[in-house]
């Protein structure tokens, strides 16, 4: 792919001039003919431009990749990092999830609001801050979390913490962050997320995780919590374990040679298919035997629910008639259990056969009562509102 020439569109050109050559080592990283998984990161080298997915963006990806821009939108669209408008310099994330909205998320969200005048997915006059609340940042344990372009900038933040943060931003500093890499652009951390190395001083995070997320190992260590027959040193198998050969020559015999008479031909073929239908039999049994175990059955009546329910549904000349005073069968209804039951039941009349009001004599008298009740009064206009019909004017067809 990286020999291939690309005729850029006029809409593409300009990205291409500056963005081909570390296109053309995205695709590179992929295996011929799938060249097309590059899009993602491409996604975001077009971020680097411009700050956005433009037009000009997707036109640029579709093209290089030899897909079509509706597939390219697509997931443009889909992931709320590509970013479909411009954006400012640095993207502030606050967290509104559950565990940091309970512990002030939505307080600092609002303050920040307050603050640069802006709502969610807005940008500052200046430029300089786009705001939006996220649903999660991962960071459960140093809620409530307020992140710039993706990085953790303030941990167990507060609405004060947050606007000195932002102040500080839109001032031209870069504060150092609460822990993680060091607070770049928002064009600079799309170079990261498309695959390539920030060569900034401390751009790579250092230091050992936190007290807040190893917190479940110490109070394991401090209690003797273990996992049995654990071993760190275990290694991590990187293949697929050994195929059973006999497993497999059970499952897949192989075909049969041409050699052998029809008749052992045949004959193979209908030992296997037996030997299937003895194993579906023996898992179909066990199932019922599982079953029946823990399930409620009448005395005298050893047969799985499941069982007696689709006899009852589908009898045989050798299933007896089902009790035609028990609830819960087709088309059959249970006796009134009380008087007042009993009394309201008497007076419904025989239900019909399931057809169309008007098909049976019954029908067609509750259609005549109910057209006489709604009857319209006559009226003398030519061309009366209720009907909605123009009169005099028709084309004759």
């Amino acid at each position: 792919m990286s020999d291939v020439t690309v005729d850029f569109s006029p809409a593409a050109a300009p990205l291409a001039e500056k963005l081909l050559e570390p296109a053309r080592e995205i695709l590179a990283r992929y295996p011929a003919g799938r060249e097309r998984s590059a899009l993602l990161p491409l996604l975001h080298l077009v971020q680097t431009e411009e700050g956005f997915v433009s037009p000009n963006g997707v036109a640029f990806c579709a093209e290089i990749l030899g897909i079509n821009k509706a597939q390219v939108g697509a997931v443009a669209t889909f992931y709320t990092m590509y970013k479909r408008k411009p954006t400012g310099e640095y993207l502030v994330s606050v967290c509104t999830n559950t565990l940091c909205n309970v512990l002030g998320g939505q307080e600092i969200y609002d303050g920040l609001v307050e603050h640069l005048g802006v709502g969610h997915d807005q940008t500052t006059p200046d430029g300089k801050i786009t705001l939006e609340h996220a649903e999660c940042l991962a960071a459960c344990d140093y809620a409530p979390v307020v992140t710039v372009n993706y990085d953790f900038a303030v941990d167990n933040s507060t609405p004060q913490a947050a606007v000195e943060l932002v102040e500080q931003l839109r001032q031209g500093e870069r504060p150092m962050p609460s822990r993680g890499a060091r607070i770049c652009s928002l064009k600079e951390m799309q170079f990261q997320l498309a695959g390539f190395a920030d060569e900034r001083e401390g751009a790579v995070a250092d230091g050992p995780a936190g007290a807040p997320t190893l917190r479940g190992v110490t109070l394991a260590q401090e209690h003797g919590v273990a996992v049995a027959n654990f071993n760190i040193d275990t290694p991590i198998a990187t293949t697929k374990p050994a195929r059973d050969e006999s497993a497999k020559a059970v499952k897949d015999p192989g075909p049969v040679s041409a050699a052998k008479p029809a008749e052992e031909k045949h004959g193979g073929l209908i030992a296997n298919v037996a030997s299937k239908v003895k194993s579906a039999a023996a898992t179909v049994a066990d199932k019922v035997e599982h079953r029946k175990a823990g399930a409620p059955v009448k005395a005298g009546d050893d047969k799985d629910p499941e069982t007696r329910a689709a006899e009852a549904r589908n009898p045989t000349g050798d299933t007896p008639a089902p009790d035609a005073t028990s609830a819960g069968l087709p088309n059959q209804t249970p006796a009134p259990t009380n008087a007042a039951e009993a009394a309201g039941a008497a007076k419904n009349e025989v239900a019909g056969d399931g057809k169309p009001a008007g098909d049976t004599e019954r029908g067609e008298s509750i259609v005549q009562e109910s057209a006489a009740a709604q009857k319209q009064p006559a009226t003398t206009n030519d061309n009366p509102g209720w009907q909605n019909a123009p009169r005099g004017n028709e084309e004759k067809k």
